[in-house]
């Protein structure tokens, strides 16, 4: 008997969001079905293809639509003839920010039947998280041009680091390294860029006293790019700042072995608004429409958002579906090294649920 029911604000996007989308909701259903618990998915139809008929990405009232939504469930935003920034800034970071989403996590995670481009390496291996300051740091909105089209050009961006967004940011990666193997990476800078970052490393150490008995460790953002690929071994849970967790975040998953599986959480830890999940892939316009973009990331996202939600069964059951449908090349999508397309692939998922 059905008890539990969610409410999950959904946006498929643009590209392939409007395939993989509806295919983790066809695996989410198949597990509900299983655990007793029923899902009702409220779509929105905030794109870009939005934005050439109205000029905006969502409604001036889309944030607040979503806010008491269990979860947010969100494709990819992003189409040709319209700039990036317009459509990162028109939904995705507004969301982010005013839904206070500050934690973004990111799962790195060789799976079995996956290669990964780095050679001898088996999923023993790769297995980390990536944290990363949402909100603030890098990605401010503070700056402008002067003297825009003449010699004299001048462009400035002002990052912000507030010691509040700062500590909570790595209290929560540390909290999840202790139920984890115990070690913290932090990516700095503080060698080159002469405030931002030596604060971030205070904070760190700050950090770490807070925390006793979790290993830490820091390296320099350049070198630490580098250790990812030639170390991967080395990393448990990896705490960054907006921009330097954002390019980590995109690094693993490709030594991993496709960006195609990589998933990923917005997070409000006090759970004061809906939290957000999305996978990392982008909307890969090249393959929109194809049939064969890797559904896969969408589903391992639907499974964080499960866990969030508190059905702890049903996300370990879906993960190991995902298990089970990449361990054979003709379930695996072309990205893996498989036949599948998106439809065989989402198949096989629900077939190895239960």
């Amino acid at each position: 008997m059905t008890t539990r029911r969610y409410r999950i604000a959904t946006i498929p996007g643009d590209g392939i969001g409007t395939e993989v989308i509806p295919a983790g909701q066809r695996a989410v259903e198949a597990v509900a079905a299983r655990h007793g618990f029923a899902v009702a998915w409220d779509v929105y139809d905030w794109s870009c293809a939005r934005y050439a008929e109205t000029g905006r990405m969502m409604p001036e009232d889309g944030v607040d639509r979503v806010r008491g939504a269990d979860a947010i469930y969100l494709g990819a935003v992003g189409a040709p003839g319209v700039p990036d920034h317009v459509s990162l800034w028109g939904l995705l970071i507004p969301l982010r920010r005013e839904l206070d989403l500050y934690a973004n996590v990111r799962p790195v995670k060789l799976i079995e039947g996956i290669t990964s481009p780095l050679a001898g390496r088996g999923p023993e291996d790769i297995d980390f998280v990536v944290v990363r300051e949402n909100v603030e740091g890098e990605y401010s909105e503070i700056g402008g041009r002067l003297h825009g089209g003449t010699e004299h050009e001048m462009v400035s961006q002002m990052s912000v680091f507030t010691r509040r967004c700062t500590d909570r940011i790595m209290d929560y990666a540390f909290e999840l390294a202790k139920g984890r193997r115990g070690h913290v990476t932090s990516a700095t800078k503080s060698n080159g860029i002469v405030h931002t970052m030596p604060f971030w490393d205070e904070r760190f150490a700050a950090a770490a006293a807070r925390h006793p008995g979790v290993e830490t460790v820091q390296y320099h953002i350049d070198i630490l790019t580098a250790y990812f690929v030639r170390n991967p071994d080395w990393f448990d849970v990896v705490v960054g700042s907006n921009l330097f967790g954002d390019i980590l975040s995109d690094l693993g998953p490709a030594i991993a072995g496709s960006i195609g599986i990589a998933p990923s959480a917005n997070l409000n830890p006090e759970r004061a608004a809906a939290s957000m999940f999305e996978p990392v892939h982008g909307s890969a316009p090249d393959i929109a429409g194809q049939g064969v973009a890797n559904p896969i990331a969408a589903v391992w996202t639907a499974a964080m958002m499960l866990e969030h939600l508190g059905e702890d069964e049903a996300a370990a059951e879906l993960m190991g579906a995902i298990e089970a449908s990449l361990a054979r090349p003709e379930t695996r999508t072309r990205d893996l090294g498989g036949t599948a397309d998106t439809d065989g692939s989402i198949r096989a998922v629900i077939e190895a649920i239960g």
